[in-house]
Order: structure tokens, then sequence, then C-alpha cells
């Protein structure tokens, strides 16, 4: 841990019902860190569905509630 970084960093969020500490201060930061491509989930924070294109504004709090989920596609 570099001396900017502390343990008061990280913070935890439950996701998909479980506990998750995490650094991520935007859902897009969080999605990153996830290591899959950014097309192949689908979120929502408190319960609320966020669009891809608005995970960048959608900040991250202590306690926060994600769902990820398969997209649906098609019509």
């Amino acid at each position: 841990m570099s001396r900017t970084e502390t343990a008061s960093d990280t913070f935890t969020v439950v996701v998909n019902g479980k506990p998750e500490h995490t650094r991520a201060r935007s859902l897009q930061a969080w999605v990153d860190a996830l290591g899959t491509p950014p097309q192949a989930v689908a979120t929502a924070v408190n319960g609320q569905f966020v669009p891809r294109a608005l995970r960048g504004e959608q900040p991250l709090a202590v306690g926060d509630t994600i769902l990820t989920f398969q997209p649906i596609e098609g019509g």
C-alpha cells in the first residue's frame, strides 16, 4: 500500500447479496475492475437500473447495493 493509499480508501458495498470491499468511487470504475467487457453485464444500484452510458455518473457509497445481470438483447 502506498503512502497515499490507506485502508480507509476501501469501503463496503453489497454485490448480488454479498458484501464486497472496493475502492471504486463510480459504478464505471467498479465495472472496469471486474475485468469483463462492460457490455457483458447490466447493472442496477440500489434497485435502479443504470444504463451503460451513465455508469460513470453513478457514484458509489458505503452500503450501496449493486446488482449485476446478463443484459437482454433482441426485439
